[in-house]
């Protein structure tokens, strides 16, 4: 009597590998998504950080700004930014409403950051 060696036919060799590359593949998109959450969240850190220094700096030399419009760029952490301000008047005319929105360089119709806040016109 001849004993019979079973082994795997191609078919399913090949289901194993379908199976397989799915799983990868789901993997792969999965660290894509978090790498790209991460930078995300990176960026709007650091567009935070840009919007309070612009904050800190005006309180720092008590500047009571005019109303309208400021803008300018800041490079936080090897990366450019955008940042505009929107000063307005408040009903205590001895405040100014100040709206402090920060964009990606190139990119000014979406702000990564948007700080509202309001000055006192500081006696001198």
């Amino acid at each position: 009597m001849t004993e019979r060696v079973r082994g795997f036919t191609l078919i399913e060799v090949l289901v194993a590998l379908a199976v397989l590359a799915i799983a990868l593949a789901a993997a792969m998109k999965a660290t894509s998504s978090s790498v790209s959450t991460a930078e995300e969240f990176r960026q709007r850190t650091l567009a935070g950080w840009v919007a309070q220094n612009r904050l800190n700096e005006m309180t720092a030399r008590a500047d009571f700004p005019v109303i309208g419009r400021t803008e300018g760029k800041e490079e936080q952490a090897g990366h450019s930014f955008t940042w505009r301000i929107e000063t307005s008047a408040s009903p205590n005319l001895s405040f100014r409403r100040l709206e402090i929105s920060v964009y990606d360089s190139g990119n000014d119709q979406h702000a990564l950051a948007t700080l509202v806040s309001y000055l006192a016109n500081a006696p001198h």
